[in-house]
């Protein structure tokens, strides 16, 4: 099962029915290729903040009883001010405990470092002390964790969506092959997600950079910051797009973004 909010979810990977796929997903079918009867749930649903993970999604996870979970929770709450970093925390232990307790294994996935995309870097310093935080909880529940901050295939534009906020295909696919070889089930060489393209990004000259920070404020960061003032999110009235254990066929695809 996965747990969380839009990167969970898949946004801005659309898969061939026009769905949203994502790292779940992929790391899913993955999974499944050689193991019959294989099920997967997604409960994440764009916009949720930690009260909803650890809240409806944790109780159809200690309702169903997966042996495997991901939890990828809290950069809405982060990227609030006014959040008690500490507090969030303490919310997620209790619900890693409570997961662990029944015999799940539980994958936390860090933050992703921001440096890298103007305005949202301001928000880097507090990303970093939640991913510490995770980090902590990791050792003392005995979780695993993936440490997006430390992945550099994720500080690439190449990563992105337009509105860097969420990961395209390329990714969501870095993010999974991560996992898969954490869970010692590797997708393939560790070049998916170490450097998964081979060569360095293009940086455009300094005028078309500036033109571009600005045309992406307006499209998109804007209208974030809009959302959040009414306290609307986008993930109003949405339900999760996979809420129960079902049996997944697996379907075959290249792994690597050279493809």
């Amino acid at each position: 099962m996965a747990i969380g909010d839009s990167l969970t979810e898949g946004l801005e990977d659309l898969g061939p029915d026009g769905g949203y796929r994502g790292f779940a997903d992929r790391l899913a079918e993955h999974l499944a290729e050689d193991v019959p009867g294989f099920r997967y749930a997604n409960l994440a649903v764009r916009g949720r903040r930690m009260r909803h993970i650890v809240g409806e999604q944790l109780d159809s996870v200690l309702e169903q009883r997966p042996d495997l979970v991901t939890v990828h929770a809290g950069g809405n709450d982060v990227l609030r001010p006014n959040t008690d970093l500490d507090g969030l925390a303490g919310q997620l232990e209790e619900g890693v405990r409570r997961m662990r307790a029944a015999g799940v294994r539980v994958v936390l996935l860090s933050g992703h470092d921001t440096g890298w995309v103007p305005v949202l870097r301001i928000y880097r310093g507090r990303i970093a002390v939640f991913s510490m935080h995770l980090r902590a909880i990791a050792e003392r529940t005995g979780c695993d964790i993936v440490d997006l901050w430390s992945m550099a295939a994720l500080n690439d534009p190449r990563a992105w969506s337009e509105d860097r906020l969420h990961f395209n295909g390329d990714g969501h696919r870095i993010v999974a092959a991560r996992i898969a070889e954490l869970l010692g089930r590797p997708m393939g060489p560790r070049e998916l997600w170490a450097d998964p393209w081979g060569t360095p990004t293009e940086r455009l000259p300094k005028i078309l950079r500036r033109r571009e920070h600005r045309r992406w404020a307006r499209m998109y960061l804007v209208p974030w910051l809009g959302r959040r003032a009414l306290g609307r999110s986008s993930g109003d009235g949405r339900r999760p797009k996979r809420p129960l254990l079902e049996e997944l066929k697996p379907r075959g695809e290249a792994d690597s973004p050279r493809d």
